[in-house]
């Protein structure tokens, strides 16, 4: 369910070439938020870092809503760059997996496929 690789990169380095990879495949970063800093912010003891990416590729998420638009909830594709014990870690949960949990509609497997294909490739290529 959860597709994740380990990148000798710093975290910060990992953050830029992730925004970068998705730009590369087409996909749009929505936003970017910033986990660490919100949790330290509100008193929090966390000290990991963690940015979750908001990414969408706009025709995609349209055949998306299109067949199901109560599916807006598990959109946009979230990517997270992440520490573990000094450990970056790029990962995700993998769309195709989420979407069959959520609909039975057989024409939503393929786009499903397709963008985690796309979204494999962007954290393979940031790692």
């Amino acid at each position: 369910m959860y597709y994740q690789v380990e990148s000798n990169k710093p975290f910060d380095q990992a953050v830029m070439d992730l925004d970068t990879s998705v730009k590369t495949h087409g996909f749009g970063v929505l936003h970017i938020h910033d986990l660490g800093v919100t949790l330290r912010s509100k008193g929090m003891d966390f000290d990991e870092e963690c940015k979750i990416f908001e990414v969408c590729n706009p025709a995609k998420a349209a055949k998306v809503l299109a067949s199901d638009m109560r599916l807006n909830m598990a959109l946009p594709c979230r990517i997270s760059v992440y520490t573990e014990k000094g450990q970056t870690k790029i990962g995700m949960i993998e769309p195709a997996k989420m979407l069959g949990l959520l609909s039975e509609d057989e024409s939503l497997k393929e786009t499903a496929h397709e963008v985690e294909t796309k979204t494999m490739k962007m954290i393979d290529d940031a790692k």
